[in-house]
C-alpha cells in the first residue's frame, strides 16, 4: 500500500484540484489518501473532492507537526507527500513509486514547475529559479551526489523518519539530509512533475524565501557534516551563470540582474535572523499570493 499525505492550511479553494490530480491517476498500487489541515473549510472541501479520504485535523502550529501526524497515521510502505496548493501531472505518483525499486533510495523528489506567467518580473524569477534547481539536481543525480528533494512532491520510504523536530522551517531539507545520513540515496525524478504557484509580489517572495532558504542555517544544529546543496557561497558561485544564461532577451537579462541584489538582501535577512535567534513564529509567515 501507498500513503498519499496532503498537508494544507486555509486552502479550501485549491485542495480540490490537488486531490483530483491524484485521483485521476492510475496508481499501480492500492493507496490511502490522508488530508491534514487545521481548518474546517479545507477539510470540508477535501471531503467533497474525495469522500473516501481520511481527514485529520491538526493544531496549526506548523507543517512539521502536520507531517508528524501523517507519519503516525500512514500505513503505506511509501509515503507520498505534497501540499494542498499544488497539483500533480499525470503518472507522477507512479514515477515516484518506481524510484524506490532501487533499494538504496530512501527519499525522492519530483520536478517543480511554476504556473506563474513569464510576462512580469516575479513570474520570470519563479521560472528561472525553478529551472536552475532542476538543472542542479540533474547534475547531482548524474554524479550520485546529495540532492535536496522539494517539499512540493516527495516520496519517502516508510520507517526511516518517525518524527520531525519542532519548529522546522525547511522540512524537506531536513528529511533529505536525515535520509542521506542514514545511508540511503536521495533521488530526483524529473518526469514526476508538480505544479506550484509562486509569489506574485516582492513582499511575499521575501516571506517565502526567508523561511525556505532560512531553514538551512537552522539545520546545522542537527547535521554537522552533511553535504549542502544550498548556501550563500554556493549561490554566489553558481547563481550568476544560471541567471544570466536563462535570459532570452534584454528585458529578461535586466530581470536576471535585478535578482542579484534581491538575493543578497534575502541572505542578509537570513543571517540577521540567525544572529538574533528569531523564533519559528517570527520567521514563518503565510504567503497569500501563492494560493
Amino acid at each position: 500500500m501507498i500513503s498519499v499525505i496532503i498537508t494544507a492550511y486555509n486552502e479550501s479553494k485549491t485542495i480540490g484540484k490537488c486531490i483530483k490530480s491524484i485521483a485521476s491517476q492510475k496508481i499501480k498500487e492500492p493507496y490511502e489518501l490522508l488530508i491534514i489541515a487545521p481548518d474546517k473549510e479545507t477539510l470540508d472541501s477535501a471531503k467533497k473532492a474525495n469522500p473516501k479520504a481520511r481527514l485529520i485535523k491538526d493544531n496549526a502550529i506548523g507543517k512539521w507537526n502536520a507531517l508528524n501526524m501523517g507519519f503516525k497515521k500512514a500505513k503505506g510502505r511509501i509515503l507520498i507527500l505534497c501540499d494542498g496548493d499544488n497539483y500533480l501531472d499525470k503518472d507522477s505518483i507512479n514515477l515516484i513509486i518506481d524510484s524506490f525499486d532501487n533499494e538504496e533510495v530512501g527519499i525522492s523528489g519530483g520536478k517543480v514547475l511554476s504556473t506563474n506567467k513569464n510576462k512580469n518580473l516575479m513570474g520570470y524569477w519563479s521560472k528561472l529559479l525553478a529551472d536552475a534547481a532542476h538543472k542542479e539536481k540533474l547534475k547531482r543525480r548524474k554524479n550520485k551526489n546529495f540532492i535536496d528533494c522539494s517539499g512540493n512532491l516527495i516520496g519517502l520510504r516508510a520507517g526511516i523518519i518517525s518524527e520531525l523536530p519542532a519548529d522546522l522551517l525547511s522540512e524537506d531539507a531536513y528529511m533529505s539530509k536525515y535520509v542521506w545520513n542514514k545511508g540511503f540515496d536521495t533521488e530526483y525524478v524529473p518526469k514526476a512533475k508538480v505544479y506550484a504557484k509562486y509569489p506574485d509580489n516582492f513582499s511575499d517572495w521575501i516571506k517565502q524565501k526567508r523561511r525556505s532558504a532560512g531553514g538551512y542555517p537552522q539545520l546545522n544544529k542537527y547535521f554537522k557534516k552533511t553535504p549542502k546543496m544550498r548556501s550563500f557561497l554556493i549561490e554566489a558561485i553558481k547563481g550568476p551563470f544560471y541567471a544570466i544564461s536563462y535570459a532570452k532577451n534584454l528585458r529578461e537579462l535586466f530581470w536576471s540582474l535585478i535578482l542579484f541584489p534581491a538575493r543578497l538582501y534575502l541572505w542578509i535577512l537570513i543571517f540577521y535572523d540567525k544572529l538574533t535567534k528569531k523564533k519559528f513564529k517570527q520567521v514563518w509567515k503565510r504567503v497569500e499570493s501563492t494560493k
